[in-house]
């Protein structure tokens, strides 16, 4: 894919000041962290990040060593287990001429399919019973053909990666390992999984972000427990220097979780002898779309209203004046903090593209937003090209694994 780089400058100039300016403060503070082999983590939400295709971009980062580990939710993973976007097949079902429960039907009475290629479908009958008259029907049938987040509500790739992530868990289970590494080990390199087991870059879901992805998202939560999740997220958070957060909500419940004394709770898993750690000297920049987050880091500098919330004990709406989300709290009483208001489509690829520049190094994939032409062409390209987990694959290296 050919980079856009007068479309991306476009994007950066059209920024309001402060906006560029947190934009040009978080930017410089990737580098400097880089050029002193400081490690970056990504926490990443789910729709946007997929649609985007800020994962695969994120999976590039990965691959040139300037991201270093990721936080997820469960709904990214089940994605990028079937290839993070596909084609499916949007068809009413009562035009298929099958009983079909109308209960169990999304609202419409929609019953999807994945366009899979013949090879790719004579694949994945090694692993599945399909119902081939079914498949026959839908190619008969009219419908809309749309791209988007793969392995989800359409047949049978939706099927086949809530069968896969049970046997998965298996395996998880038995290496008490999180499901994730091990969904990483038949994943294609372009994912974030995929590419966190081909450099043992850690990639893993948030306790907060466990619901979702059907199947895959309760493998996920039952592969181990939830405090040695919140164990391994802290050790994650401890060693990176900076920490991003692309449009996820809840972050205040992970990056100052139950092992975090600076602005989380950890003072009393400290007390009883448990391992924690401090935000206190990190960069956390945050990626949204809410205006009211600048609003409050400002507030912040100025008087310090929102720790004054704190000290007082009284609801932060009622210190600021502003409507209050969790993700602000801890975040804008951060000294570090650097938040950045506006679309992830347009924010990812300039912070991509001038870190990569700072750094001196070539990236071979680029993201735009999906409405734009190259965003467009994008999505095509990951359609065609990130493909489903690799089950021959994954057992093969489960096979060699060694406790």
């Amino acid at each position: 894919m050919k980079h856009n780089f007068n479309l991306i400058n476009k994007y950066y100039k059209e920024l309001e000041q402060l906006n560029r300016e947190n934009l040009n403060k978080a930017i410089d503070k990737i580098i400097e962290a880089k050029k002193k082999n400081g490690k970056v983590m990504v926490v990443t939400g789910s729709g946007p990040n997929i649609h985007e295709g800020i994962t695969i971009l994120i999976s590039e980062l990965m691959d040139k060593n300037i991201v270093n580990s990721v936080s997820t939710s469960s709904a990214v993973i089940a994605h990028e287990m079937a290839g993070s976007l596909d084609k499916v097949k949007r068809v009413p079902a009562h035009k298929l001429g099958i009983e079909i429960d109308k209960d169990i039907l999304p609202r419409g009475d929609i019953f999807e399919f994945t366009q899979l290629k013949e090879e790719d479908l004579e694949k994945l009958q090694e692993e599945l019973i399909l119902d081939e008259e079914l498949l026959k029907k839908s190619k008969s049938v009219d419908g809309d053909i749309i791209i988007k987040a793969a392995g989800n509500m359409a047949y049978p790739m939706g099927l086949r990666t809530e069968i896969l992530s049970r046997e998965i868990l298996n395996i998880a289970q038995t290496y008490n390992l999180p499901f994730e590494e091990v969904a990483g080990w038949g994943a294609d390199e372009r994912t974030m999984i995929g590419k966190g087991a081909e450099k043992g870059f850690p990639v893993i879901v948030t306790v907060p972000q466990l619901v979702g992805g059907g199947a895959v998202g309760l493998s996920i939560g039952d592969s181990i427990s939830i405090s040695e999740r919140s164990m391994r997220i802290a050790r994650i958070l401890e060693e990176s220097e900076v920490i991003i957060e692309s449009a996820v909500a809840l972050t205040q419940e992970i990056h100052d979780g139950p092992f975090e004394c600076y602005t989380g709770h950890g003072i009393w898993s400290h007390w009883i002898g448990m391992n924690t750690f401090s935000l206190k000297e990190k960069t956390i920049i945050r990626i949204d779309l809410d205006k009211q987050l600048i609003q409050a880091k400002l507030m912040e500098n100025e008087n310090k209203k929102i720790q004054e919330a704190i000290n007082k004990g009284l609801p932060k709406t009622k210190i600021t004046g502003i409507p209050f989300r969790m993700e602000m709290s801890a975040f804008a009483r951060h000294e570090k903090s650097i938040p950045i208001v506006g679309d992830i489509g347009k924010i990812w690829p300039i912070i991509a593209c001038k870190v990569a520049d700072g750094l001196g190094i070539s990236l071979d994939f680029m993201s735009y937003p999906q409405e734009s032409e190259e965003g467009k062409s994008m999505r095509e390209w990951i359609v065609e090209n990130v493909k489903p987990v690799n089950r021959r694959k994954l057992l093969e290296r489960s096979k060699r694994y060694k406790l």
